[in-house]
C-alpha cells in the first residue's frame, strides 16, 4: 500500500505553503502587488488551513528549497532509531509563518475541567446547606448519629447523580474533559460514593441502636423491616458488586460483556437510592425540596436516555455507515475504511475517536473505542485497528457492506489544547492512530511540528509510508524510535529527547500509546522541562 492508492485517503497531500508577508510601508515607495492565489488543488487531494502572516518580517521570505527525500540516519546507540527529516528552508522560519489559530471545525461548546470541578463542588455545598438547614443542634449520642447518617445519605445519594452524569456522554463534557479522565473521575468517584454509603448505614444503624436502646443486630433487623431502608440495601449491594467488577484485577479476568452487564445494575440501584431518599425527613420533609430532589434526578436520566440511545439511534437512522474496506497495513494491523451519509455532520476532529458497533457476529454487543486515522473526507471515516484480542481480530474479517453504529466523537485529544507555536507528538505502538491525523492538520510552518514514533523493530511500525509522505509534503520532522522497551538504551530518556528536540521544553506534545510507555514517557517529559499543562494525552484503557 502506497500513498499513491486510488482512495482519496491515499493521495498526496498539497505542500504546506505560508502567504507572503506584506512589506511595511516605506517612503515613497510602492507596496508591494499581493501575491497571486494559489491554483486549485487537485481533485481528493487535502490542503491544510493556511497558516497567518503577520507584518512582523520586512520582506519577503525567500522561497525554500524544494524538501529532500526522506533518508535513513544509523543513530551511536544501541536502539535502531530512523529519522526522515525533510530540508529546511533557505532562510529561518520568521513568526510571520506562525499559524495564529487552530482548526475552526471546533464544537460550539466545551466544558473546562476546572467549569465541572467548580460545579461539582457547588452542588455538594448546596446539599450540605440543605441538610444544615434542617438539622437540630443537640448533644444526645441518638442525635448526633441520626445527623451525620443524613449528611452522609445525602451527600452519596448526590454523588450517584454526578457519577451518571460524568458517564451520560455529554459532548460539551466529553469534548472539554477528555473521556479518559471522565472515566477515571468516574472510578475515583465511585470509592468516595461506597465510602459514604458504608458511613451512613454504620451511623444510621447506631443512631437506631442508641435510640431504641437494642443491640446492633436487633436494630438492623428493625431497619429492614422499612421497604425504604430494604430497597436501598438492594442498591448498595448491586453498587458493591459494580465496585469489586471495576477493581483492575478483576477487571481483566471479565468479559467485556459480563462487566457492561454488571455496570447497568447501577442504574437500578440509582433507582431504589431514590426510592429511599424519597422517604427519608431530609427529603420528604418539605414539597420545595422533594421537588427539586426529583427534578435533579429526572434530568439526569433524561441525559442518559438522550446521549445513551437516542443520539446514536439517530445518528444510525442518519448517516447509515457501512464498512467500505478493509485495507492490510502490516502484521496484524488493518485500516477500515466506513462510509455513510453527510458525515461531516458529525464534526468530528483529528485525534478524536469513536465507540464503534459493527453489526456482526460476535461484535454488535460490544462498542469498541478506536481511533479516526485520517481526517474525514468525502464521507469517509478512517480507523486502523491492531489484533490484540479476540474483538481486534475480528474486525480484521468484516466484509464490504457491514453495518456500524458509531457514536461519538468523544475525546479531547484535539488541535483546541495546542497553546504554543511548536508541537510534539509522541506516539508508541499503535498510539499512533490519532497522531497521524494530527500530524496531517495541525497549522504551522516547517519545523514546527515533530513526530517521535517509538516501536519495537520497523514491522511494527503503522502507516509508515503516510507518515513519510506528509513529512516530506509539510517539511516536519519524523523520527523513528526502533528498538525493544527493555534495551540497555532508553530512546526517550531526557536527553534523548532533548537530543532529538533541543528546544522541547518550548513545545506542547501531544501523547499516545500503551500505558507502561505513556507513564514512562510523561515522567521523562516532566523531567526534560515540559510542564504537565503542556502534556496531553488520553488513555484508552479508561475511554
Amino acid at each position: 500500500m502506497t500513498t499513491e492508492a486510488s482512495h482519496p485517503l491515499y493521495v498526496p497531500l498539497a505542500p504546506l505553503t505560508a502567504p507572503r508577508a506584506e512589506e511595511p510601508r516605506r517612503r515613497r515607495r510602492p507596496p508591494v502587488p499581493p501575491a497571486r492565489p494559489a491554483e486549485p488543488a487537485a481533485a481528493g487531494s487535502v490542503r491544510p488551513a493556511e497558516p497567518v502572516a503577520t507584518p512582523a518580517a520586512t520582506r519577503p521570505a525567500r522561497p525554500a528549497r524544494p524538501a529532500r527525500s526522506a533518508r535513513s540516519v544509523r543513530p551511536t546507540d544501541p536502539v535502531a532509531a530512523r529519522s526522515a527529516r525533510s530540508a529546511r528552508p533557505a532562510r529561518p522560519v520568521r513568526p510571520s509563518a506562525v499559524p495564529s489559530a487552530v482548526p475552526s471545525a471546533a464544537p460550539a461548546l466545551r466544558l473546562a475541567p476546572g467549569r465541572l470541578r467548580a460545579g461539582v463542588a457547588a452542588g455538594a455545598g448546596a446539599v450540605g446547606l440543605l441538610w444544615g438547614l434542617q438539622a437540630r443542634p443537640s448533644a444526645r449520642l441518638d442525635v448526633l448519629f441520626a445527623s451525620g447518617a443524613h449528611l452522609t445519605g445525602l451527600l452519596a445519594g448526590y454523588g450517584v447523580l454526578v457519577l451518571l452524569l460524568l458517564m451520560a456522554r455529554i459532548p460539551a463534557v466529553e469534548h472539554g474533559v477528555g473521556a479518559d479522565r471522565l472515566a477515571r473521575r468516574h472510578a475515583l468517584g465511585g470509592r468516595y460514593v461506597l465510602g459514604l454509603i458504608a458511613a451512613h448505614a454504620v451511623l444510621a444503624l447506631c443512631g437506631h441502636a442508641v435510640h431504641t436502646h437494642a443491640d446492633l443486630v436487633t436494630a438492623a433487623g428493625d431497619l429492614l423491616s422499612y421497604g425504604a431502608i430494604a430497597a436501598a440495601t438492594a442498591g448498595t449491594a448491586l453498587l458493591v458488586a459494580v465496585g469489586i467488577t471495576s477493581a483492575r484485577s478483576v477487571r481483566r479476568r471479565l468479559r467485556h460483556e459480563t462487566w457492561r452487564a454488571v455496570h447497568l445494575g447501577a442504574l437500578l440501584a440509582a433507582a431504589l437510592g431514590f426510592v429511599h431518599q424519597l422517604a427519608g425527613p431530609d427529603i420528604a420533609g418539605g414539597l420545595l425540596t422533594r421537588w427539586l430532589w426529583s427534578l435533579a434526578h429526572a434530568v439526569v436520566a433524561v441525559l442518559l436516555v438522550w446521549y445513551r440511545i437516542v443520539v446514536p439511534v439517530r445518528a444510525a437512522l442518519r448517516h447509515d455507515l457501512r464498512v467500505a474496506e478493509v485495507r492490510d497495513e502490516g502484521p496484524g494491523v488493518v485500516s477500515v475504511l466506513i462510509r455513510g451519509r453527510g458525515v461531516d455532520r458529525l464534526r468530528a476532529e483529528p485525534g478524536q475517536f469513536f465507540r464503534w458497533r459493527f453489526l456482526r457476529r460476535g461484535l454488535w454487543a460490544t462498542a469498541l473505542p478506536f481511533s479516526l486515522s485520517a481526517p474525514v473526507r468525502d464521507d469517509t471515516l478512517r480507523i486502523t485497528v491492531k489484533a490484540l484480542g479476540d474483538h481486534t481480530r475480528r474486525v480484521r474479517r468484516l466484509r464490504p457492506g457491514t453495518r456500524v453504529l458509531a457514536t461519538g466523537p468523544f475525546g479531547a485529544l484535539t488541535a483546541h489544547r495546542r497553546t504554543r507555536r511548536k508541537v510534539l507528538l509522541l506516539a508508541g505502538g499503535v498510539g499512533i492512530t490519532p497522531l497521524r491525523a494530527l500530524f496531517e492538520t495541525l497549522p504551522g510552518g516547517p519545523g514546527d511540528v515533530t513526530l517521535l514514533y517509538r516501536a519495537s523493530d520497523s514491522s511494527s511500525v503503522v502507516l509508515r509510508e503516510e507518515l513519510e509522505a506528509i513529512a516530506r509534503e509539510r517539511r516536519a520532522d519524523l523520527h523513528f524510535l526502533l528498538g525493544p522497551s527493555d534495551g540497555s538504551f532508553d530512546p526517550l530518556a531526557p536527553r534523548a529527547l532533548r537530543n532529538l528536540v533541543p528546544d522541547l521544553a518550548a513545545h506542547d506534545v501531544y501523547l499516545c500509546g500503551p500505558p507502561a510507555m505513556a507513564r514512562a514517557a510523561t515522567a521523562s517529559l516532566r523531567r526534560a522541562g515540559v510542564p504537565a499543562s503542556r502534556i496531553h494525552s488520553e488513555d484508552f484503557d479508561h475511554a
